[in-house]
């Protein structure tokens, strides 16, 4: 993937560098020290992946990503201020780092990044679909639904679902039946308008939940097995009726 480093810090560029060479799959094209310079690259050069500082002389990270339009690099924002995570989920980054980070943490940010790049390819594109059928085929039945996966339409039941992440235009369904997740092209949106309100509720911008496959909740974090995901402010009420808790 070809890397764009976006910061008014040497320092910080450096090492930013430093963990990018250290990584096969990204190709750093240039540094840069401030939006307008970024701006510059973005016209000249095919950018799949942004690192992106927050509080910058002139114009800050989130004002620049605002200013990129419909289709935009995919950005994982590096800072030293959590306040501006929202701003980062609103804006659908890939994900959000706070300095100093350690590669470790850095690794989990660009392999993220690299599954969202390869989904287009994994994931037959709508031209592929049948005259007629929508990425998701029919409505959820009682106890099944149909996606369209790996160029094929995918039987998945509904009790084996745990939970569904949704990635712009693609959705991760996790299932007990399967060590990896379903991947189709289609919105969190339309997915949730198909399943059974009753045994699924959305409780994140990026997340829908099995109300069957909860253990816990603590802290805004659901645990289901292993994971844990979170809820926001935005859907909290409604999740906790949903638990009949309020």
């Amino acid at each position: 993937m070809n890397c764009l480093a976006v910061d008014d810090e040497s320092l910080a560029l450096d090492l930013l560098e430093d963990n990018i060479r250290k990584v096969p799959f990204l190709n750093l094209v240039q540094r840069c020290r401030n939006p307008f310079e970024a701006t510059e690259v973005l016209h000249r050069e095919h950018i799949d992946l942004m690192f992106l500082d927050i509080q910058m002389p002139g114009l800050t990270g989130v004002q620049f990503l605002q200013t990129l339009g419909a289709n935009p690099p995919m950005v994982i924002f590096v800072t030293a201020y959590e306040q501006y995570a929202l701003d980062g989920f609103n804006l659908d980054v890939v994900d959000y780092l706070l300095k100093p980070v350690s590669f470790e943490r850095f690794l989990k940010a660009v392999n993220k990044a690299y599954e969202l790049y390869h989904l287009k390819t994994e994931v037959a594109p709508r031209s592929q679909i049948p005259a007629g059928q929508t990425a998701l085929s029919s409505p959820a039945t009682n106890d099944h639904l149909f996606v369209n996966a790996d160029y094929a339409l995918v039987k998945i039941r509904l009790a084996d679902i745990t939970y569904i992440e949704g990635l712009k235009d693609y959705v991760k369904i996790f299932l007990t039946s399967a060590p990896r997740p379903v991947i189709t092209r289609m919105t969190l949106k339309a997915l949730e308008e198909k399943l059974p309100t009753s045994r699924f509720l959305r409780v994140h911008k990026s997340y829908i939940v099995s109300l069957d496959k909860i253990e816990s909740v603590r802290n805004l974090r659901i645990k289901i097995g292993p994971v844990h995901v979170p809820v926001s402010e935005h859907y909290s009420e409604a999740f906790f009726k949903a638990l009949g808790t309020e």
